[in-house]
């Protein structure tokens, strides 16, 4: 077999319908338009919006309030109870936490929550945290750090 031999195969390749061009082809005359009316003419027909008088459906639907903050940062929460699995001394960042299956991916911002006890000193590092987790850490024998934000999640204003 050549280059120049290769073919789809038989009845991959649709002709497309030439309309309006003669009784013969079989979509002649009106070329499927029926006759006459709104439908027939260029341009014509009715918007996505128009259900024949109906309130359209957007209508219908109650009002969207509010805004979508573009400027939000995102974090994932990782409760202590959660760190059990990490032997004492263990370093915990986002790259570990994923390894873990703790969270999907280590690119995601992590927040350190507090809930659960913590009975082995680690060096937790993560983008934030929360009070009582910090304290939980330290008191643990711990080191609780905080990553940079870095510019991929947090956008900074231009020109400012």
């Amino acid at each position: 077999m050549k280059l120049h031999e290769l073919r789809p195969p038989e009845g991959a390749r649709k002709k497309r319908k030439r309309k309006g061009r003669g009784i013969s082809a079989g979509q002649g005359k009106t070329a499927g338009r029926g006759t006459k009316g709104q439908g027939a003419r260029a341009g014509g027909g009715k918007g996505p919006y128009f259900e024949g008088g109906q309130l359209p459906l957007v209508r219908r639907l109650p009002y969207k309030r509010g805004f979508t903050n573009i400027w939000k940062v995102v974090y994932t929460p990782v409760n202590l109870d959660r760190l059990d699995g990490f032997a004492a001394g263990a370093e915990v960042s986002p790259r570990t936490l994923a390894e873990a299956g703790i969270i999907k991916r280590a690119d995601e911002m992590v927040v350190i929550l507090g809930q659960g006890e913590l009975d082995r000193p680690l060096t937790v590092k993560a983008h934030r945290f929360s009070a009582s987790a910090r304290a939980k850490i330290e008191a643990a024998g711990g080191v609780a750090e905080d990553l940079p934000l870095r510019e991929k999640w947090v956008r900074v204003k231009k020109g400012g």
